[in-house]
């Protein structure tokens, strides 16, 4: 009989005990431990006994030793007792002659005793008997004996329905496996919480019985109970749920209990709490434990320790065990680890092997290799999958393909829908289509979004758009509060415009020094606005030889107020010549204004060249 949870205990045995008003034994169920305790603890009950009542032609006591026997696996002593006094009509020796007949294999015979005895009222062989009919397919006779045995109590019975019910997908299996697990089966009392966790709302109250708990608090408790009597699975679920809270002591010591009792998964969640706590060495032997039970989680988390440690062989040995064990993310580890060893023919294989098993990570790192080497319509399937599959970043690169293709309306759709999952870039890529679009509310927001993430162009634009609709109602772009603080935490992650931007709040508060910081940073970064500007603050303070130099990186990088500058020093001190150069430069570079008057000093210089 294949088991379902814990181990069934089908013995049902009689136990004496004197009526004193009619000398008859009375039947009391009781699993094999306790009749074993029993029967060692008492002197007045004894084989012997048993032996000498049997053969005087007592129906319980053949019953007993017939029990007996069949504890200590004397099938053979066994039988003939039980088949005498099931032939009496003793249903607990027809119970457990069922069980004799089953282990020697004789299955359905076992059921016809098990039915006689479930007649008579044997919760235990209605449980037996559900069983058989289970196993032989027939589920509706096995509803029928298993509920009739967990109707009357049988806490065994109430698994075995629980269990066939939740095969179906009956609701009512919650029930019987409450009533199994009050009755202390763990496996019942794991199971109802894996049924709470997943079957209820976040919000719905539990069973008066259990006070006002929410779904998680009940699923805990439950947890707690099976995890206590040693259930290891209950005991990894339970260190889980401490460890999503915050409890990380307590869900350390249950994930201990459940890696000791060989969860192998309960072994990888330690290593990774200990690797948290900074304790790599203890990590990487409970990782190893639970790898070499065929945890591919625990392989990977080797093969990264060991890759991060510069250990590439050794890593590499613990992902391909990874993939043995089944764990797809192996074959992606390998590909990345191949990558970063520049053997990209490899890494490709390996992205290819877990793409093809619906890892979408590796869909989308085959795909970027593939546009990189110039594939677009090869890497575009494999984004396609990756995106659809959830993958965030695969949906911005696709995003990245159609606009490259001039395909805005597609672009845009798989921009929208990685910003969706919150992904920094695409929220930006949104947010400037929108503005382009001017839809400003929503801009507004997913700059808010990409900023909030990181992107110092996002607080760049959202500083900008602030500060525009502040000018609108003051007039002018001082910037108000949350602008500038916008615009700082760009220049800060080093945006070049963003410093430009506060170094002209700084010398519009006079503050030169600040002010010459910003601009220098920027010019340093390439910036020419930060190059011409701190041009002038140098200027100002008398230092022209230096900001020369800065206006003519500038006018070197396109900046044509600069250009015009450098023609005035040079017609200042008589240099025509280079003059004339920088202000045909101003006039090519403009804007308008500034190449209007590169134009008249360069007519003025001729004549003066001419004369």
């Amino acid at each position: 009989m294949v088991l379902m949870g814990d181990k069934a205990r089908l013995l049902e045995t009689d136990r004496f005990v004197q009526a004193p008003d009619a000398g008859r034994d009375s039947e009391m169920t009781m699993d094999a431990m306790e009749a074993d305790s029993t029967a060692e603890a008492s002197d007045a009950v004894t084989e012997t006994g048993y032996r000498r009542a049997a053969e005087a032609g007592d129906t319980a006591a053949m019953s007993a030793l017939g029990a007996m026997l069949l504890r200590r696996a004397d099938l053979d002593g066994a039988e003939p007792y039980l088949r005498s006094a099931a032939a009496a009509g003793d249903r607990a020796a027809a119970n457990n002659l069922g069980v004799l007949l089953h282990q020697r294999g004789y299955a359905d015979e076992a059921a016809g005793w098990w039915r006689i005895a479930a007649v008579a009222g044997s919760a235990a062989a209605a449980h037996a008997l559900g069983r058989h009919y289970r196993e032989r397919g027939d589920e509706p006779a096995a509803e029928y004996w298993l509920r009739q045995s967990a109707e009357s109590g049988h806490y065994l019975g109430a698994y075995a329905l629980a269990d066939l019910l939740e095969h179906r997908g009956d609701i009512g299996a919650e029930r019987w496996f409450r009533a199994a697990a009050e009755r202390g089966h763990r496996e019942a009392a794991y199971r109802l919480a894996r049924v709470i966790e997943g079957g209820r709302d976040a919000d719905r109250r539990a069973v008066p019985a259990y006070g006002e708990l929410t779904q998680q608090a009940e699923a805990e408790q439950w947890y707690r109970q099976a995890a206590a009597r040693g259930h290891r699975r209950a005991a990894l679920q339970l260190g889980a749920l401490l460890e999503e809270r915050g409890d990380i002591q307590e869900a350390g010591r249950w994930y201990l209990s459940a890696a000791k009792d060989g969860e192998a998964r309960a072994a990888c969640a330690l290593g990774f709490l200990l690797r948290d706590a900074g304790d790599e060495e203890s990590a990487a032997e409970w990782w190893r434990r639970a790898a070499q039970d065929g945890d591919g989680n625990a392989a990977n988390a080797l093969g990264a320790l060991h890759a991060d440690r510069g250990e590439l062989q050794t890593a590499e040995r613990w992902y391909r065990a990874a993939l043995d064990a089944g764990d797809v993310n192996g074959a992606y580890n390998l590909g990345l680890l191949c990558a970063e060893q520049g053997r990209a023919g490899q890494g490709e294989q390996w992205y290819r092997r877990a793409a093809y098993a619906g890892h979408r990570e590796a869909a989308n790192a085959l795909a970027i290799l593939l546009l990189q080497r110039g594939d677009a319509s090869g890497a575009e399937p494999w984004f396609s999958k990756a995106a659809e599959a959830g993958s965030v970043d695969a949906a911005f690169n696709l995003g990245i393909l159609f606009a490259g293709r001039g395909e805005e309306r597609l672009a845009r759709s798989w921009y929208e829908r990685a910003a969706a999952a919150g992904h920094t870039e695409a929220a930006l890529q949104v947010a400037i289509a929108q503005l382009r679009d001017g839809d400003l509310p929503d801009a507004e927001r997913n700059l808010r979004c990409a900023a909030g993430g990181g992107s110092a162009e996002a607080a760049f634009r959202l500083a900008d758009l602030l500060d525009r609709r502040s000018a609108e109602a003051d007039g002018e772009r001082s910037g108000d509060e949350e602008s500038r603080q916008w615009y700082e935490r760009a220049a800060r992650q080093g945006h070049r415009r963003a410093q430009v931007r506060v170094g002209m709040f700084a010398a519009a508060r006079g503050d030169a020094v600040e002010a010459a910081a910003w601009y220098r940073e920027a010019a340093e970064a390439g910036s020419r606005n930060g190059a011409f500007n701190l041009g002038l603050l140098l200027a100002r303070e008398g230092s022209l030889p230096e900001a020369a130099l800065w206006w003519q990186r500038a006018a070197e990088s396109g900046h044509g107020r600069a250009a015009l500058r450098l023609a005035l020093i040079a017609a200042r001190r008589g240099a025509l010549a280079e003059a004339q150069r920088w202000c045909a430069r101003a006039v090519e570079l403009g804007p308008p204004e500034v190449a209007e008057r590169a134009a008249r000093l360069r007519a003025a210089l001729q004549e003066e060249l001419s004369a």
